[in-house]
C-alpha cells in the first residue's frame, strides 16, 4: 500500500503530460503518422513568415492584457517589458509539458521586480482565466450559430454543452479572483471599469490572431473548406489546447482536431495534419521567446512561493 502511495503521488505531477502523450498515442494508432508529418511537411516559408507577424499581433495583445490586469492588481508593469516576457512565458509553455510553466516564470519574475509574489500571482492567473473564458464564450456562439450545418447533433445539444462550458469558465474565474482575495488584501485584483475595455478587446485580437494562424496552417496543410467551416473547428481545437493535459501544447488539441474535422466530414487525418501544422507554427511564432531567454541569461529566480508557503504554481495554474 505504502508502495502504491508512493507511486500516485511521484506520478501525479506528470499526470497532463502522461495524457497528453496518450491521446497522441491513440491518433497513431488510428490514423497512423501519415497526418503528422503531413502536417509538418506543409509549412513552408510563407506560412512560417505568416506566423511569426501574427505571433507577434497575438503576444502584444496578451502582454497589454497583463498590464491592465497588473495594474488592477497595483502593480507597475509597462507594455514593452510585458511583451519580452509574455514571448518568453510563449516560448517556456510551447517547448516544455504542461503548457503553463511558462506563465509560472513570468508571475515569479514579476513578483520579483515588483516585490510582491502574491500580487503577481493573482494577476497572472486573472489574465489567464479572462483569455479563457473569452474563448468559451467565442466558441459557444460560434458553434451556436453554425447548429447542425456544422455538427451532426442537435443545436439544442450544442447550445446546452457550451452553455455549461461558459458557466465553468466564468466559475473559475470568480474563483480565481476569490482565491487572490482570501490570501488578503494584497493580492486583490480589481480591474476597473475602463481597463475591462482593454482586457476584453485585446482577448478579442488575440484570440483573432491564433483563430488566423490556424486558418493559414489548415490552407497549408490543404484544408480548402471556405474560412467560415474552418473557424468554429479550430475554437474547438483551442478549448482542448487549454486544458492542462498536453505536451507544449500538443494531444488534446489533435485529438479534438481529429473529432471535429471528421464531424464536420472534413476527415480526422485532415484535422491532425491541420493542428500539426498550427503547432509548429505556433512553436517558430514563439522564438523571439528563446532570443529574450538567451539576452537575460536565464538570470535566477527567487524561490517559487509565497510567503505563507503556497507555491506560485497553485497560485497560477488552479
Amino acid at each position: 500500500m505504502r508502495v502504491t502511495a508512493t507511486a500516485l503521488r511521484a506520478v501525479r505531477p506528470h499526470l497532463g503530460t502522461l495524457a497528453g502523450l496518450a491521446v497522441l498515442a491513440a491518433l497513431l494508432l488510428r490514423l497512423g503518422g501519415r497526418p503528422f508529418l503531413d502536417g509538418v511537411a506543409a509549412v513552408d516559408a510563407p506560412t512560417l513568415l505568416a506566423a511569426l507577424g501574427l505571433g507577434a499581433v497575438t503576444t502584444t495583445a496578451c502582454a497589454w492584457r497583463w498590464t491592465a490586469v497588473a495594474r488592477g492588481a497595483g502593480l507597475a508593469l509597462d507594455l514593452r517589458t510585458a511583451t519580452a516576457d509574455y514571448y518568453r512565458a510563449v516560448f517556456l509553455n510551447a517547448v516544455l509539458p504542461g503548457g503553463v510553466l511558462g506563465d509560472v516564470d513570468r508571475a515569479v519574475r514579476h513578483g520579483r521586480d515588483a516585490r510582491d509574489l502574491r500580487r503577481a500571482a493573482a494577476a497572472v492567473a486573472v489574465e489567464r482565466g479572462v483569455g479563457l473564458v473569452v474563448l468559451v464564450a467565442a466558441t459557444a456562439v460560434w458553434l451556436v450559430a453554425a447548429g447542425p450545418a456544422l455538427l451532426p447533433v442537435p443545436r439544442s445539444w450544442v447550445a446546452a454543452g457550451l452553455l455549461v462550458a461558459v458557466v465553468v469558465g466564468a466559475g473559475a474565474l470568480v474563483a480565481l479572483r476569490s482565491r487572490s482575495r482570501a490570501v488578503g488584501d494584497r493580492a486583490r485584483v480589481v480591474v476597473g471599469a475602463g481597463a475591462v475595455a482593454v482586457v476584453l478587446g485585446t482577448s478579442l485580437v488575440a484570440l483573432a490572431g491564433f483563430v488566423a494562424t490556424f486558418v493559414v496552417a489548415a490552407r497549408a496543410a490543404g484544408v480548402d473548406a471556405p474560412v467560415g467551416r474552418v473557424v468554429p473547428l479550430a475554437l474547438v481545437a483551442f478549448v482542448a489546447m487549454s486544458l492542462p493535459l498536453n505536451v507544449g501544447g500538443w494531444g488534446p488539441r489533435e485529438g479534438a482536431a481529429a473529432w471535429a474535422f471528421g464531424a464536420a466530414g472534413l476527415g480526422a487525418a485532415q484535422g491532425v495534419s491541420a493542428s500539426v501544422a498550427f503547432g509548429v507554427c505556433v512553436l517558430v511564432s514563439s522564438l523571439p521567446g528563446a532570443v529574450v531567454l538567451v539576452a537575460r541569461r536565464l538570470r535566477p529566480a527567487p524561490s517559487a512561493a509565497a510567503p505563507d508557503g503556497t507555491p506560485v504554481a497553485d497560485l497560477v495554474a488552479r
